[in-house]
């Protein structure tokens, strides 16, 4: 008999987070969170996303009173006012090899789902479109990156044993750097820049990054409001963002393009890869874990790709080969050896021919799942 509690108190939510650092202990491949951090991500109080949302963080316990699943059943208001989709989503959904753990989280969130008028369930996936997503479907062999979940082999059956299908697929690549040929990005960017009067910034300190993150977030909202699933960043989410994951980024691994009219057309987060420095550390920053942080911050030799957004009007007109070209200068200077992509839509061809000269490799897949309620 497995049984279901809310976390309600501090210890329970502790427990609700610990959860994952037991289940994959022994998952090479798994990159654990911060622990400290994962608290804060899920108090109303420090989170502005709980402006907008809910949250019952469901945790499943056997009969000997052993923890054996967790799972978030989220309610974001968003979706409907800006959507006009009644959905409950799900994430952080992890468990032990047993269907009755699974199929009781799974009856949690549809008794909730239904409770608030809700349509159909989806997940794993987090609160908004920043957060990660998806049940890994393949790779899991390979070490991920901290934007995205790492998952046991065993997830997609326990999705299908309750009869949820494939709602999105998602793709993750990567490629050697020593294999990018940018002659051509070269060629064009120099055309373009030419003829559109295009010119782009590389920080290098956090103070710079800084002066253009508002135009940056709203430029996102605006080149991704186009995704039929796209929900807008709100500002105080925006400052929150900033002082969260502005600070993990080396400021010269972000770009900003400007038109001739100094207004920003386009941008590029990357961040170094933290996985290795956070397994070692076990999702702790201290005593050693913020030295490792640091370290791989300015060594790391794989580069994460994390966000590319382009202005509509500027999009298909060579914005990406200013952004390509500065990339590998920098990257050549600090010894990059690999450059990795996190989860784009299968069905994004538009990104993926941003990346079709440089022979990229799907090294995972995932996908949300849904049902109806």
């Amino acid at each position: 008999m497995i049984r279901i509690e809310t976390a309600q108190s501090p210890q329970a939510l502790k427990a609700f987070v610990k959860f994952s650092f037991l289940l994959y202990k022994n998952d090479p491949c798994w990159v654990p969170p911060i622990f400290s951090q994962e608290l804060k991500f899920f108090n109303p109080s420090q989170n502005p996303v709980f402006d907008h949302s809910k949250a019952f963080f469901l945790l499943a316990y056997n009969s000997k009173n052993e923890m054996v699943g967790r799972a978030a059943a989220i309610i974001n208001e968003l979706d409907e006012s800006v959507l006009n989709i009644k959905k409950i989503r799900f994430g952080w959904f992890d468990f032990i090899d047993d269907f009755d753990v699974s199929t009781a989280l799974f009856d949690a969130i549809k008794a909730i789902g239904q409770e608030h008028e809700r349509s159909y369930m989806e997940g794993p996936m987090g609160f908004s479109n920043l957060d990660k997503v998806g049940v890994l479907t393949s790779g899991f062999d390979s070490v991920g990156t901290m934007a995205t979940w790492h998952n046991h082999s065993y997830y997609q059956k326990h999705y299908e044993h309750y009869g949820l299908k494939v709602e999105k697929e998602y793709v993750e690549s990567r490629l050697s750097f020593s294999n990018i040929d940018i002659s051509k990005a070269k060629k064009v960017s120099k055309i373009v820049q030419h003829r559109f009067g295009y010119s782009i910034a590389n920080p290098r300190r956090r103070e710079e990054v800084m002066a253009y993150a508002n135009d940056m977030f709203n430029l996102f909202n605006q080149t991704y409001s186009k995704l039929s699933s796209y929900l807008p960043i709100t500002e105080r989410e925006i400052e929150y963002i900033k002082q969260k994951f502005l600070g993990f980024i080396s400021a010269d691994f972000i770009k900003f393009v400007f038109d001739k009219d100094k207004k920003m057309i386009a941008f590029a987060i990357v961040m170094p890869q933290f996985a290795h420095a956070l397994i070692k550390s076990k999702g702790k920053l201290f005593p050693f874990g913020f030295l490792r942080i640091l370290w791989a911050k300015k060594f790391s030799k794989t580069a994460i790709f994390y966000l590319i957004g382009v202005s509509e009007e500027h999009q298909n007109k060579g914005v990406t080969a200013l952004l390509f070209e500065s990339y590998h200068e920098d990257f050549t200077k600090r010894g990059i050896k690999e450059c990795v992509r996190t989860p784009e839509l299968a069905e994004n061809t538009a990104i993926r021919q941003l990346w079709k000269d440089f022979s990229p490799e799907v090294y995972k897949t995932r996908s949300t799942y849904s049902k109806m309620l």
